[in-house]
């Protein structure tokens, strides 16, 4: 395929061409040497184990129910793509109105870039000087990074071209959070070095709430409101200095409302969403941390978990135990252990590399050596990354699920 943003040759782009080769870990054998298009409608149940899925009826849902929540509020959507790193579902979010894709650094803009993103949050800086150039040097994808000392800003400026207009974001942080300038004081500082650099541009103020909190009670909630009203006081010193329309971002997939609770009476910058998380959604973390999650705690229908990890139990060395296939390098497990959802009374107490520990009643045996477990998960940023090829079913509740489509990722 060729890129026309690189003017170069990029290989390994997915298309539905692609053959699949023996080393895919999610092919089944018939799969081999096939190509994507050939290989939708497969059978759910025809597929090895151990296996992630996605599923089409839920991320459509997912998608267009994040961006009617924020239309509806005067939101711009900008998706992390750190999420999901699967160009394949960014095209559709932009398709249904996102304003931009948004990455953690310059690895993931080029793979924006290869698949034609035309406008990129780095939710970062830049530091490296051949990536700085060669951001500089296609002017056609719009990248906007973000800044918090007065350093960075610099080393920045000295490794552009005197030519360049590279949009730089003042980012904010809060005390005990993770990147950010600490105070008003600082981020002053930074936008006045961006004002000062001729090969940047100070273009809006950002940050991330997400870091400060990890629940959903009052006291997490007034934290992060906090924190946000200190991105707006930034952004209201800035207005009349900015060199564009200003952009003023925050907000994950935990607490958007909160975002729009605090940002919703901003009218002099455009107002950018970042979520991300939320085109899979989850069984764990965010099924009870998002605001439209099983409770939601904003108006609009809730999320569905469009992903699921499966297991067959391979082995049953004593009464109440059962190992399955699945394990550490298939699974995501830093929110929270996978959680059985088709065989009552069994739960996953510990994940080996390879293997998921499950326990259950000793005196019934609801699961037995082949029997395949459906897994709901915690935290899909940790579940993507695990996998190159990614089955989507049309709906993982019908009764008999078929592959439609596979998603290619790029980590």
């Amino acid at each position: 395929m060729h890129c026309t943003l690189c003017n170069r040759w990029v290989g390994s782009l997915v298309e539905p061409s692609d053959r699949i080769d023996p080393w895919v870990k999610c092919a089944p054998p018939a799969w081999w040497g096939r190509t994507l298009a050939e290989v939708r409608g497969t059978l759910l149940r025809e597929m090895p184990t151990p296996l992630l899925t996605l599923s089409r009826v839920a991320l459509d849902h997912n998608r267009d129910v994040l961006a009617a929540w924020c239309r509806e509020r005067g939101y711009e959507l900008a998706p992390h793509g750190k999420t999901t790193m699967a160009p394949q579902l960014w095209r559709e979010q932009l398709d249904a109105g996102a304003w931009a894709i948004t990455v953690a650094n310059a690895a993931q803009l080029w793979v924006a870039r290869a698949f034609e993103i035309p406008r990129v949050l780095v939710a970062n800086p830049i530091l490296h000087v051949p990536a700085l150039q060669e951001i500089a040097a296609h002017p056609e994808q719009e990248v906007l990074v973000w800044a918090d000392a007065v350093e960075t800003v610099e080393r920045m400026a000295r490794g552009l071209p005197d030519a360049a207009a590279l949009a730089v974001l003042v980012e904010v942080g809060g005390a005990g959070g993770r990147t950010g300038a600490r105070s008003a004081q600082t981020a002053a500082e930074v936008a006045r070095a961006v004002l000062a650099a001729p090969n940047l541009r100070l273009a809006g103020v950002a940050g991330y709430e997400g870091a400060l909190a990890h629940d959903r009670d009052e006291a997490s909630r007034e934290t992060v409101r906090a924190y946000l009203r200190s991105l707006v006081e930034v952004h209201r010193s800035l207005v009349g200095r900015y060199e564009t329309e200003p952009v003023l971002t925050a907000g994950g997939s935990a607490y958007f409302d909160v975002v729009d609770e605090v940002f919703g009476e901003v009218e002099d910058a455009r107002l950018v969403l970042r979520s991300g998380a939320y085109v899979a959604h989850d069984d764990g973390f965010y099924r009870h941390v998002s605001p439209l999650g099983e409770q939601p705690r904003t108006s609009g229908p809730a999320l569905r978990p469009a992903i699921h990890g499966w297991g067959r139990v391979s082995s049953q060395p004593e009464p109440g135990l059962a190992i399955l296939d699945a394990g550490k390098r298939d699974l995501p497990y830093d929110e929270g252990l996978p959680e059985v959802q088709n065989a009552e009374g069994v739960r996953i107490i510990a994940l080996n590399d390879q293997h998921a520990f499950a326990r259950f009643d000793a005196d019934r045996a609801p699961i037995g050596i082949g029997y395949v477990v459906r897994l709901g998960l915690s935290h899909p940023c940790t579940a993507f990354d695990k996998w190159a090829y990614i089955p989507v079913l049309d709906d993982v509740d019908a009764e008999d699920p078929v592959v439609v489509d596979v998603v290619r990722t790029y980590f």
